[in-house]
């Protein structure tokens, strides 16, 4: 085993140690008594008020409107429209089907059980 590996393993240990232990739920209780001390302070309350007055005044009545015209404007209408043309379009097809093919292959099927292995913490897996 390397040295790197025995370091990664030691402090994998300690973190797992500290997670399961006491201090954690010392910790904890601090970290909720910090932040609800933070969302009674004076200056959480004025911040809050002064999103509320942004938000209901006029700068966020017009940035609403700006949003929804963006949303709902001649732009986004042409760029739905060729999105849907993308896809539709014989390009599209191809690459859906080179996707799935990649997908099929055995290189992806490693590529998918590799990332499989990350996602559920399966470092020691075979790698044969």
């Amino acid at each position: 085993m390397s040295e790197f590996e025995q370091e990664l393993r030691s402090w994998w240990a300690r973190l797992v140690a500290w997670l399961h232990g006491d201090q954690r739920a010392d910790t904890a209780r601090k970290a909720k008594a910090a932040m609800q001390d933070l969302r009674d302070s004076d200056a959480a309350r004025r911040a809050e008020a002064a999103i509320r007055d942004w938000r209901e005044g006029e700068a966020g009545r017009r940035a609403e409107a700006a949003f929804r015209d963006l949303r709902e404007g001649e732009t986004a209408r042409k760029a739905r429209e060729a999105l849907s043309d993308l896809r539709d379009s014989d390009a599209g097809r191809r690459a859906r089907e080179a996707l799935r093919d990649l997908r099929d292959s055995e290189a992806g099927r490693k590529a998918e059980a590799a990332f499989r292995d990350l996602r559920d913490g399966g470092a020691t897996r075979d790698k044969s």
